[in-house]
C-alpha cells in the first residue's frame, strides 16, 4: 500500500519521500514503483514524460529525520496500534508543527493513534484510507476525528482529489464506510459455505452473476488475505459487540492452518496453478 500511495502522489505531481525500515525493502518498493510505471506507459495510461517526472519527484530513505519538513505524512505500516503509536510519537518530535499526519488504516481507531502525539498535533490528524491497488482504485476515505481542525480536514480532502481520487468523507468509527458494510457480507459468505448452503464456486458465481460484482466474496477474501480479514473482524467485533462482525469458526481455523489466500498459495482456492485456481475441500 505504501508503494502504491507513493506512486499515486508522485504521478499527481507531488514531491514524495518514501521511508522504509531497511535498504532492502526500500529498493524493493522503489523497484516495484518503477515496474508499475513502466506497465502504465506500455498500456498508454500515462506518457513516458509523466513517468519520468514522477520518478524525478520520488526519493527513498531509511532515515525518519528526513521527514522533518514534510507537509503531509501518510502512514501505511503494519496494522498494529502499538507500533503505529510508537511511530507517530517519534514523528511528532521530528516534524514541523504544520505537518498533517494521516493513517491509511482500514480498521484501527484514528483517535487512539493521535493520543500518542502532542495536543497541537492532534488537531492535525486524519485518516486517509486508500484502496488496493492504490494507483488503480479511485476511492479514498478521508476520516475526521472529534479533534480534527476543519482546515486540516479540507486540506486532506483536497490532496485526495488532487491525486485523482473520489473522496468520501467519514468519521472515526471502526471500519469507516467500506469495511463497515463489506466485512459482514464477506463473513456471511463464509458462514454460508460453513453451513452447507452451497459450494465455494456456486457462492462466488451467485454473487458475481446475481449482483454484478467483479468477483465473488470468497475469491475476494483470498485476494484481501484471510489473516487480514480475521484481524479486521476481531477489531470491529471488539468495537461493536455485534454477532455480524464476529469471525466465523471456519475463518479462524483457516488462519491457524496458514491458509491466508493468494499470498500463501491456498485459501478458499488452491493457487498452485494461478490461472486455474481450484476450490479447497474445506467443509
Amino acid at each position: 500500500m505504501g508503494a502504491g500511495i507513493a506512486q499515486t502522489a508522485a504521478v499527481s505531481g507531488f514531491e514524495v519521500t518514501v521511508v522504509e525500515v531497511s535498504d532492502a525493502l526500500l529498493s524493493k518498493g522503489i523497484g516495484g514503483i518503477e515496474k508499475s510505471l513502466a506497465r502504465f506507459v506500455e498500456k498508454g495510461t500515462i506518457t513516458a514524460e509523466a513517468r519520468d517526472g514522477a520518478l524525478a519527484g520520488l526519493r527513498g530513505t531509511t532515515n525518519r529525520e528526513e521527514l522533518a519538513d514534510a507537509d503531509l505524512i501518510i502512514e501505511a505500516i503494519v496494522e498494529n496500534l502499538g507500533v503505529k503509536r510508537e511511530v507517530y510519537s517519534a514523528l511528532d518530535r521530528i516534524c514541523k508543527p504544520e505537518t498533517i499526519f494521516a493513517s491509511n488504516t482500514s480498521s484501527l481507531s484514528i483517535t487512539e493513534m493521535l493520543t500518542a502525539t502532542s495536543p497541537e498535533r492532534q488537531r492535525r490528524f486524519v485518516g486517509m484510507h486508500f484502496f488496493n491497488p492504490a494507483p488503480l482504485m479511485k476511492l479514498v476515505e478521508v476520516v475526521r476525528t472529534i479533534l480534527t481542525d476543519d482546515d486540516v480536514y479540507g486540506d486532506a480532502v483536497a490532496f485526495g482529489e488532487a491525486c485523482g481520487k473520489t473522496v468520501v468523507r467519514t468519521t472515526d468509527r471502526t471500519g469507516f464506510i467500506v469495511n463497515r458494510l463489506l466485512v459482514p457480507y464477506l463473513l456471511d459468505a463464509i458462514r454460508a459455505l460453513e453451513g452447507g448452503l452451497a459450494t465455494t464456486v456456486d457462492i462466488d458465481n451467485a454473487m458475481k452473476l446475481g449482483c454484478g460484482y467483479p468477483m465473488g466474496p470468497l475469491t475476494l477474501l483470498d485476494f484481501i488475505g484471510l489473516d487480514t480479514t480475521c484481524a479486521i473482524a476481531d477489531i470491529m467485533f471488539d468495537e461493536f459487540r455485534e454477532a455480524r462482525f464476529a469471525p466465523p469458526p471456519l475463518l479462524k481455523r483457516m488462519v491457524l492452518a496458514g491458509l491466508y489466500g493468494r499470498k500463501s498459495g491456498r485459501g478458499f482456492y488452491d493457487y498452485t496453478d494461478p490461472k486455474n485456481p481450484r476450490p479447497m475441500p474445506l467443509v
